[in-house]
């Protein structure tokens, strides 16, 4: 378990840290906050990319006018 001096220290790294890893750093967090079975997170993850990347493939193909 982290100490709070520890959390901040990782709050003022990720302060300038791009958006992606601020994002993937709390998706991790919560995903080991709630002590889910690896398995299952695992496959969780993976259907989300997939329908993010279907999403993406739609605003490619079909930008909003």
């Amino acid at each position: 378990m982290m100490n709070e001096k520890d959390k901040h220290s990782i709050d003022l790294g990720l302060a300038s840290a791009p958006l992606e890893i601020k994002l993937a750093v709390d998706l991790i967090q919560l995903l080991e906050e709630n002590d889910l079975p690896l398995d299952a997170t695992i496959k969780a993850l993976e259907i989300t990319l997939r329908d993010f990347k279907n999403k993406q493939r739609q605003q490619l193909t079909h930008p909003q006018e």
